[in-house]
């Protein structure tokens, strides 16, 4: 599974030319993976190398900063339902909603919980960050992130420091 998911990421998901990352950081590449996240059959495959990690974890809460982890929070959850497993998600933005609920963190309570951080691409780590600040103001205890690539720039000591396993599916070294 992650060989052919490795191939579809080249194929699809890698971007030459100039790019400002949301670090503010230059690249002279870029990775889409969103391309992939949103395409059934590359989908299929990270839903089930997340679902298996979380599972094996014994975790039964799963969720990520919103718009990346989005599609495939969705996908891990059809996987847990095919499988009979008991797994909730959730969606943390990146600002609080101003209106209905004034909510930064959609889907079930998650306050108290051991829960997983799923996201398409790592850089730094900032979005992610901010992600679990909010999660542990809820005292939820972020057990570990997974991420599809990690652009191999610092984020996996930052949550190392933090306490946090990280598991990247690829990093960038491996892709370009």
């Amino acid at each position: 599974m992650k060989n052919e998911l490795k191939q579809y990421l080249k194929d699809l998901s890698i971007l030459n030319g100039e790019f400002t990352l949301s670090s503010g950081e230059k690249s002279n590449y870029y990775i889409d993976a969103r391309v992939c996240s949103l395409s059934s059959a590359p989908l299929n495959l990270i839903s089930k190398i997340f679902y298996n990690i979380i599972k094996d974890r014994g975790i039964n809460f799963v969720g990520g900063p919103t718009i990346g982890a989005d599609p495939i929070v969705g996908a891990i959850l059809i996987q847990s339902a095919l499988d009979n497993y008991n797994l909730n998600g959730f969606l943390v933005r990146s600002s609080d909603k101003e209106h209905g609920t004034k909510k930064s963190i959609e889907g079930v309570s998650i306050k108290g919980k051991s829960v997983i951080l799923v996201e398409d691409v790592v850089s730094t780590g900032g979005s992610l960050i901010k992600a679990i600040e909010k999660l542990r103001s809820q005292d939820s205890k972020v057990n570990s992130i997974l991420s599809i690539v990690d652009r191999e720039m610092g984020a996996d000591s930052k949550f190392l420091d933090m306490g946090i396993d990280y598991l990247p599916l690829f990093h960038i070294s491996e892709l370009v």
